[in-house]
């Protein structure tokens, strides 16, 4: 079980860290919309996404000790 949350986790927050890259270009670029959402928007859910990665390790690492 804790090795599939670790997974999961690094996954998360393997997306996390993608969806923050893009919007981050996107921002840089001028762009202020992109899918429907202002850039701002999915930048702050990459942030939520990286952090829900890392809650995840967390758990994973607690468990093991």
């Amino acid at each position: 079980m804790n090795k599939s949350i670790e997974s999961l986790g690094n996954a998360v927050a393997i997306a996390g860290v993608a969806l923050c890259v893009v919007a981050g270009i996107a921002r840089v670029a001028g762009v202020y919309h992109l899918g429907g959402y202002q850039v701002m928007t999915l930048f702050t859910g990459g942030m939520g996404l990286m952090l829900m990665g890392t809650l995840g390790k967390l758990h994973a690492l607690g468990q093991k000790g």
